[in-house]
């Protein structure tokens, strides 16, 4: 039998109030429209984890160099991304939202925010805060940790939360790039198309980071040499984006059972003169072209919703430049979106981070 004093320590475990689920992705402007653009990229490049130059330098080079040249160009790009309903991300986002909701069930509360612009974590977080919540769980979709992403997350949580008198049990998701259903929902996308055609060639490719930021990472001053280093995940290396990011391409790599030389890890998206990591995936497919590669599958495992980085820059232009430089066939693997093994891999990120 089990004591009255047992029975007591038992029934204080037990929660008390629901559990709110923060799911947080990188953002979008709130239309394609060039003032709503501009008002993104200023939010976004003004953020010192992204640009990580001193606030002076950084407020000057976002708001008169970056935001009033490159956000007519950026508009541009988003209108031909944008859908009826609005920006695919924020429409992937709610159908996310909804249907992770109806797999955690009454005793979750799903709340869908934007680090930058519209639902705001402030916002979502404002409205957990009046529920009465026992613990909140923040799950950043960046399957690699990066100071500028998921670190930019847990900074602006951290934030609004310093504001609270009462604070409930908090928990963050910090990379899932070895999670199995994460891993099997690309491979899975992936398989449709190799059964359609037979590729000469795979490329992994993932948003890219200023070396400065990686080598910053690097508190020993003794791990980071971006070569052999990213060879394998281990204890000092496990938060470096560069070697997670590679060890997404071997596991993908596996699981698809890719032969060695038939694949590369790049990297998209530089901005500004000083070195970012490398190899650049522009410069990847001038070299495969050269190579006499004809075909391609690309894929984009560093995003888990399509998006401007995805559809329009991996998807078309570098499709483009393929197809310039001597290339025939280049194909997108679609991000997971919405699909029903992202949402049990939530689903399992949500219950056991």
């Amino acid at each position: 039998m089990i004591s009255s004093a047992s029975e007591s320590v038992i029934n204080t475990q037990q929660k008390l109030g629901k559990t709110g689920v923060l799911i947080v992705n990188l953002g979008t402007p709130d239309s394609p429209n060039t003032p709503d653009v501009r008002k993104y990229l200023r939010e976004f490049l003004m953020d010192e984890r992204v640009i990580d130059i001193p606030y002076l330098q950084r407020f000057m080079l976002v708001n008169f160099i970056i935001a009033p040249f490159r956000a007519p160009k950026s508009a541009k790009v988003y209108k031909e991304l944008w859908l009826p309903e609005g920006s695919p991300l924020k429409i992937y986002g709610e159908s996310v939202e909804k249907l992770l909701q109806d797999s955690l069930g009454d005793k979750y509360v799903v709340k869908l925010a934007m680090r930058y612009q519209n639902p705001s974590i402030e916002a979502g977080l404002a409205a957990f805060q009046k529920m009465g919540l026992t613990e909140i769980v923040v799950v950043p979709f960046f399957p690699q940790y990066a100071s500028a992403s998921t670190g930019s997350v847990y900074e602006e949580v951290m934030r609004v939360l310093a504001k609270w008198q009462v604070m409930p049990q908090l928990r963050f998701v910090n990379q899932f790039v070895k999670h199995p259903k994460f891993i099997e929902g690309f491979v899975q996308n992936a398989k449709k198309y190799i059964a359609k055609h037979d590729y000469d060639f795979f490329l992994f490719s993932y948003h890219g980071l200023p070396e400065r930021q990686i080598t910053k990472g690097d508190i020993t001053g003794k791990v980071c040499q971006f070569g052999e280093c990213c060879g394998s995940l281990h204890a000092m290396n496990q938060h470096c984006y560069r070697a997670q990011c590679f060890e997404t391409t071997r596991l993908l790599v596996k699981a698809l059972d890719i032969p060695e030389g038939k694949y590369i890890t790049s990297f998209q998206s530089r901005l500004g003169k000083n070195p970012w990591v490398k190899p650049y995936t522009d410069d990847v497919i001038k070299e495969l072209s050269a190579k006499g590669i004809k075909s391609v599958l690309a894929f984009s495992p560093a995003f888990v919703a399509d998006c401007l980085e995805t559809t329009i820059e991996v998807g078309e232009e570098y499709k483009e430049l393929f197809e310039e430089t001597g290339g025939k066939h280049w194909q997108l693997v679609e991000s997971l979106n919405d699909s029903p093994i992202w949402i049990e891999t939530l689903v399992d990120l949500v219950k056991n981070a």
